[in-house]
């Protein structure tokens, strides 16, 4: 059994990482990493971890190739370092939007991605609402698959007030959607899309009553905002006074941040803190702290104890 919990931090969100460690009460671990001149990553770890119940903290956000790489190199490090356990702590899980085949003659990166951390020595995943299920499935280790609701639901409640609908941007996020319907007793409605590039898409119709009321969209992440910005402006339409958003992953590039900053039917965006978020837009990006939630996770992992419970949401 491991004998000590030691928590890293690859260089995607130390900032997380950091809080994270201040939960549990632990010192963050000390490793190096640095670049050969060709780029090349190095990284070695500063303490003896033989034995240790070790927790990789790396959110594959953007540059993604470059902090999968750095994940993978740490991985296979610690395990070569004679670590008892490791556990790769995601708060965000890069390529989850290739979960599967639906053209021909391309790839199923996520689950290469989950067989490249695999091999490289994760003997455990920890994720935070994966952009579908069946990911958890790519991988031949077990998952604890946690959920942003529970860092979301206080402040939508105290933010939103009385007499809310739960809109899902597409039929893909529904089962997101309701889940919150169910926390915030709320309506719910749908929105149908039609995807024009990978940079713009189109809403057709909505389904639900919205009007007169608070509406929050809900989904797992944005990019280029351009499904967000369609379906708020497709509600404004549709009468709604206010339009809110919750995403978890702010993966926000250049051209999403300006859509959303010049996007007058969105009154605020909440997302986590699992990618590291820079520019708020003038307070319109609202950050909360997921480093309670994953450090409980943390911590119940290592002394064995249940993890389905962080699940569960008080009404």
């Amino acid at each position: 059994m491991p004998k000590n919990i030691c928590i890293y931090s690859g260089s995607a969100n130390p900032k997380l990482s950091s809080e994270i460690a201040d939960y549990l009460g632990v010192p963050l671990g000390k490793v190096n990493l640095s670049r050969f001149p060709d780029g090349e990553i190095f990284c070695q770890y500063a303490e003896n971890v033989r034995r240790a119940d070790v927790f990789i903290i790396q959110p594959t956000c953007s540059p993604t190739n470059e902090h999968l790489m750095e994940l993978l190199i740490m991985l296979d490090a610690a395990k070569r370092a004679s670590a008892a356990r490791i556990t790769a702590v995601l708060p965000y899980y890069g390529y989850a939007r290739q979960d599967r085949k639906d053209r021909p003659r391309v790839p199923i990166t996520a689950k290469l991605v989950a067989n490249l951390i695999t091999v490289a020595g994760a003997n455990r995943i920890i994720a935070m609402d994966l952009h579908s299920q069946q990911i958890q499935g790519f991988f031949d280790i077990p998952v604890d698959h946690l959920y942003a609701r529970p860092v979301f639901t206080p402040y939508l409640k105290e933010r939103l007030g009385p007499n809310v609908v739960v809109v899902s941007p597409d039929s893909g996020s529904v089962k997101m959607a309701q889940s919150y319907c169910d926390v915030l007793d709320g309506g719910l409605a749908v929105i149908a899309k039609r995807r024009i590039s990978a940079t713009s898409v189109t809403t057709s119709h909505l389904v639900g009553d919205v009007k007169g009321r608070t509406c929050v969209i809900t989904d797992d992440m944005t990019s280029t905002a351009g499904t967000l910005c369609a379906a708020a402006d497709k509600l404004k339409e549709e009468g709604a006074s206010k339009v809110f958003a919750a995403i978890t992953h702010c993966v926000l590039n250049e051209q999403g941040y300006k859509k959303l900053s010049s996007n007058t039917s969105i009154e605020e965006m909440v997302v986590t803190d699992g990618i590291q978020v820079n520019e708020t837009l003038n307070g319109k990006i609202k950050v909360l702290s997921v480093a309670p939630l994953l450090g409980e996770a943390i911590r119940r992992i290592h002394d064995g104890v249940s993890v389905s419970t962080l699940f569960r949401i008080k009404k």
